[in-house]
């Protein structure tokens, strides 16, 4: 019964559409969606996913309402045909010029978006890569102190004995100046400077007077060991270690350089307080800032007081030959600079570093005039750079 009527159904359709009877076809519409309808649905209901629950498939059967009932209204109201005669009187050369510029403004906008997508990206980099050097510096300084550990207890099992007395021989000196010599190479200003403080206050930098037969160190009745500026010998002696370097900005207080050539070396804002720099070679050595209160730059006599000279013997008690070599330093704006210091060095740092010394050098004698003082420091820097 229900295929005759479907077919009745379509025999309706097409008489209505072939004689032009919307009645007709409404009534043939009617009949075979009203009849095929319910047996598609009871066919393929129970095909549907068991994963759409009633609720969600009425869900779904309710927007497909919705959505026909709109579109039905929109026709009803002429919206299809106002939309149609809107285009036919539309100016389409109008509407490309404007799609060009929106265009243009579009793809104005993406490379906007792509310059701030990627300054976002370089503001991460860099403060990924600054926090990455702030470790890496952490790391550094680590390991950096850890090498310095490892150097103080080296050196001091290398020359001292088993009862903590200095037993350095030749051969064990030559390893400790080659340790030496490598760490100061491979460290940082502030490194440089903690190791010279340690070397200074264990007296390995200090010339100590020896058995002349045996080379040990003599004691000096107080606990220490006896000094001998003249024929002493260093556990380390520095020479040319520090020749050049900067070791600007650090803690050299109560350091020993006597005797160490410092040609070029950068000691801008250091502390040398106390410092013995006596027969040091500070030729061309910047002092800029640096904190000189109570530093030794000579022995004995202020009036007899020279720098040192290669191949003279200095005498410690009149000071002559005792001196640091300061000429060509820049002195400029040294702090704590007593009237021997004053004096000493306008006496001997030459014309050109004379006008960087705090306090100005009127009324003292230029004293490095001689052809002899002023070769003799040039000789140490022929030295440095040889």
């Amino acid at each position: 019964m229900t295929i005759w009527l479907n077919l009745l159904g379509i025999i309706a359709i097409a008489c209505g559409l072939w004689s032009r009877n919307i009645g007709l076809t409404v009534a043939g519409c009617a009949i075979a969606l009203g009849l095929s309808v319910p047996i598609l649905y009871r066919g393929a209901r129970h095909k549907l996913p068991k994963s759409i629950s009633s609720p969600q498939q009425l869900s779904i059967i309710t927007s497909i309402t919705i959505l026909v009932a709109i579109v039905a209204l929109l026709k009803i109201c002429g919206f299809f045909d106002y939309v149609g005669t809107l285009s036919a009187r539309t100016d389409w050369n109008v509407v490309g010029v404007l799609g060009l510029w929106s265009g243009a403004l579009g793809q104005m906008a993406i490379a906007t978006l792509a310059a701030y997508v990627s300054w976002q990206q370089y503001i991460v980099s860099r403060d990924l890569t600054i926090e990455q050097n702030r470790l890496n510096h952490q790391q550094n300084v680590l390991t950096q102190q850890q090498t310095i550990d490892n150097y103080f207890q080296g050196i001091s099992d290398l020359v001292l004995d088993d009862d903590g007395f200095l037993e350095d021989w030749p051969q064990e000196r030559a390893f400790a100046v080659g340790r030496t010599a490598a760490l100061l190479g491979s460290v940082n200003a502030a490194g440089k400077a903690r190791v010279i403080r340690f070397l200074s206050r264990s007296k390995l930098l200090t010339p100590l007077q020896r058995d002349l037969r045996l080379g040990k160190v003599i004691l000096n009745g107080n606990g220490g060991y006896d000094e001998d500026r003249i024929y002493g010998v260093r556990v380390i002696n520095l020479g040319v270690m520090l020749a050049g370097t900067d070791i600007s900005q650090t803690d050299l207080r109560w350091a020993d350089l006597s005797d160490a050539n410092l040609i070029r070396t950068n000691l801008n804002g250091c502390n040398l307080s106390k410092a013995n720099l006596s027969k040091t070679i500070l030729y061309q050595a910047k002092l800029t800032d640096a904190d000189i209160q109570g530093a030794r730059f000579f022995y004995g006599n202020i009036e007899l007081a020279s720098p040192r000279i290669p191949d003279r013997l200095p005498d410690y008690i009149t000071g002559e030959f005792t001196g640091a070599v300061v000429e060509a330093a820049d002195l400029t704006n040294v702090r704590n600079m007593s009237e021997e210091q004053r004096q000493y060095c306008c006496a001997w740092c030459g014309e050109a570093s004379r006008q960087t010394i705090p306090g100005g050098c009127k009324g003292i004698a230029n004293r490095l005039a001689s052809i002899e003082d002023s070769d003799s420091a040039r000789s140490f820097d022929d030295d440095y750079v040889g």
